[in-house]
């Protein structure tokens, strides 16, 4: 039988995080917007009512459910137009601590990540090693009990708000091939060496706080390494496809909102006094994105069980996030051609979305990576 998330017990639990959504979220998002920050306290309020990392064990405090309402939560956000990253921590940082921390380490953070006391950040991306990770210049090499750690990383979501930063490095610069070298560590707020740049100001997700983070002789304990040093870049990899699919869910939702909005939009609008959906060109523009949007959520909803089930999905999931982040950006520019001059005013939805969908095909992996990742898969 076919996953079906709007059913049952996932129903309830769409429909109260749509409502959290309505009351604590919408409400606010314009000034969060302005302000390039989303305040902490609503990530407390989403962990109190159980929408941080819901697939944690009761253990350390969470729900221990099941992959999929971490989809709901994602999708609804995205249907929504709100932006808040509760995903990225939810669902890319956290589950490196829960699959390759130590028992310590989970009872250490875990709780706090459930809560919403703790927000997380991964720090990969450098500014001249974006997707090439192997290439990172970042070190941590061992002094003592404690890692020194030297370098920038640049583009890192939550990188204010983010108690914990999870930071790719180099503890032996010198491994050969170079990705044996990369480990992870954890880097806690307050850690001397520890600096945070000024926001980035970015074309789109301007809620998001996205800076620069610096370490500069940073002394981090040798119990915050992650796993097994020079395991980092396997890691990354491991959970790699998860965090793509979580980018295609993304936007997979954004690309049925916009369509819905404007199908409804060209209905009541009139032009040369009839509705802008009259005319058959508009007509057949509507129906040919509806049927791009409809084949993405068919692919999505068939990977979704695959990754539910465990199977290894990486050719298909890098198919679904090139196919479906493209597909998004191209609903954005017809649909704010539809909506005319109106389209380019802030007043309608459709401008804050058509800037904030062109990084979906950009973060995570470029459409170029994910193409080169299928060539691969495919035996080229």
């Amino acid at each position: 039988m076919a996953l079906d998330l709007n059913a049952g017990e996932y129903k309830i639990f769409r429909d109260a995080f749509k409502k959290f959504i309505q009351s604590e979220i919408a409400p606010h998002y314009e000034d969060w917007e302005k302000e390039g920050l989303v305040p902490r306290p609503v990530w407390e309020k989403a962990g109190d009512n159980g929408f941080l990392c819901p697939w944690v064990s009761e253990e350390y405090g969470g729900a221990g459910a099941g992959f999929e309402y971490s989809v709901i939560i994602t999708e609804e956000l995205s249907r929504a137009g709100t932006h808040v990253f509760f995903p990225l921590h939810s669902d890319i940082v956290v589950p490196y601590i829960a699959s390759y921390g130590t028992p310590e380490q989970k009872q250490r953070w875990l709780p706090g990540c459930v809560s919403g006391r703790i927000i997380t950040a991964i720090a990969m991306t450098e500014p001249d090693a974006g997707s090439d990770l192997a290439a990172i210049r970042t070190t941590a090499l061992p002094n003592g009990d404690h890692y020194v750690l030297n370098g920038t990383k640049t583009f890192i979501s939550c990188g204010i708000n983010a108690g914990l930063v999870l930071v790719a490095c180099k503890t032996d610069p010198r491994a050969n091939p170079p990705y044996k070298g990369i480990s992870l560590l954890v880097v806690e707020h307050g850690t001397p060496g520890f600096s945070r740049g000024k926001k980035l100001d970015k074309m789109g997700l301007r809620s998001q706080d996205t800076v620069e983070l610096v370490f500069d002789d940073c002394r981090v304990p040798a119990e915050n390494l992650l796993g097994e040093e020079g395991r980092g870049f396997i890691y990354l990899m491991e959970k790699l496809q998860q965090e793509r699919l979580i980018c295609a869910v993304m936007g997979q939702g954004l690309a049925e909102r916009m369509l819905k909005y404007t199908v409804e939009y060209c209905r009541s609008r009139n032009i040369f006094g009839k509705p802008v959906a009259s005319f058959q060109h508009n007509a057949f523009k509507l129906a040919e994105l509806a049927t791009e949007v409809e084949l993405g959520r068919a692919f999505l909803n068939s990977l979704l069980e695959k990754h539910l089930a465990g199977e290894r999905a990486v050719k298909e999931v890098s198919m679904a996030k090139w196919w479906i982040t493209e597909m998004a950006n191209r609903v954005a520019y017809h649909c704010l051609q539809l909506h005319g001059g109106y389209g380019y005013s802030g007043e309608y939805p459709i401008c804050r979305d058509y800037r904030d969908v062109r990084i979906f095909n950009i973060f995570a992996g470029t459409t170029e990576v994910m193409k080169a990742i299928i060539a691969r898969e495919i035996g080229l």
